[in-house]
C-alpha cells in the first residue's frame, strides 16, 4: 500500500521505518524539504537528522506535505499538534478528500513544562481537524503511547494492554482496527466512539506525562479490565 505519513520527527519516523519494513510505499512528508534536509544537527533526545535517518531507511521517501498527502492511500498525522491544521491545510484538500487519516497528534503546548493540553474537554484536536476537512476520514489512534510501542505493542506484557481509536466512520475505524492488529501486533483495540471521544484519548496525555516523570522511562501503557 502506498503511506504518506506527515511529520518527519522520532514519531513520523518510527512509523515510517515499520510500515517500509513490512513492505508498504511508504512517504514523509515535511513543510520544506530543502530546510529538512539541511538539518545537520541531532535532535534534542539524540536521534540523528533526517538526512541521516534517510541514508538508513533507503526505501522511504522524503517529500512536501503535499506530495506526500497525494502520494498516500492511506495517512497518518505524525505532526507536533500545534502545527497539525496547518500541515494538514499545506497537503491540499483535493489530496485528502475521500481517504482516512490515522491521526496521531496531539494537543500539547510546549511553552510550559510539564506541556498542558491546548484544547480540551468540549472539543480536541482530531474534532478539529474533522471539522476541517469533512471529506477526511479521521480516527484518533495510537496517541496514547510513546513511538515504539506503537509498532511494537510486543515488548510491553507481551502486548496484554489496550490502544483505542475514535471516529465517525465505522467502516474506517474497522480498517484501522485491522491495520493495528495486522502490521503493529496490537492485540487489543477499543473502540470509544465517534470523533468527539478523541477528547477523552487526547486528555490522557496530562496522566501520560506524569507517569513517565514518575517511572522515567515511556515504555508503559494502561489495560481496561471490565
Amino acid at each position: 500500500m502506498k503511506i504518506g505519513i506527515m511529520g518527519t520527527g522520532i514519531v513520523g519516523q518510527t512509523i515510517a521505518a515499520k510500515l517500509a519494513q513490512i513492505g508498504h510505499e511508504v512517504m514523509i512528508g515535511t513543510r520544506d524539504t530543502a530546510a529538512t534536509l539541511a538539518h545537520s544537527e541531532p535532535d534534542r533526545y539524540g536521534n540523528p537528522p533526517v538526512a541521516v535517518w534517510l541514508q538508513q531507511h533507503p526505501t522511504v521517501q522524503l517529500g512536501a506535505f503535499s506530495q506526500a498527502a497525494a502520494h498516500g492511500q492511506l495517512l497518518i498525522n505524525a505532526t507536533n499538534g500545534a502545527a497539525s491544521l496547518d500541515a494538514l491545510h499545506a497537503a491540499g484538500e483535493a489530496n485528502l478528500n475521500g481517504k482516512i487519516l490515522m491521526d496521531i497528534s496531539n494537543a500539547l503546548d510546549f511553552s510550559q513544562l510539564p506541556p498542558i493540553l491546548f484544547v480540551c474537554n468540549t472539543d480536541s484536536l482530531g474534532e478539529q481537524i474533522q471539522r476541517a476537512f469533512p471529506n477526511l476520514k479521521v480516527v484518533k489512534t495510537l496517541n496514547t503511547v510513546t513511538a515504539s510501542l506503537m509498532v511494537d505493542p510486543g515488548q510491553l506484557a507481551g502486548g496484554d494492554h489496550h490502544i483505542f481509536v475514535s471516529g465517525n466512520d465505522p467502516e474506517a475505524k474497522a480498517q484501522v482496527t485491522r491495520y493495528l492488529q495486522d502490521w503493529f501486533g496490537w492485540q487489543h483495540v477499543l473502540d470509544l466512539g465517534d470523533i468527539t471521544s478523541a477528547r477523552a484519548a487526547e486528555m490522557l496525555m496530562p496522566f501520560w506525562l506524569r507517569v513517565w516523570g514518575a517511572l522515567q522511562r515511556p515504555i508503559f501503557n494502561v489495560k481496561v479490565v471490565s
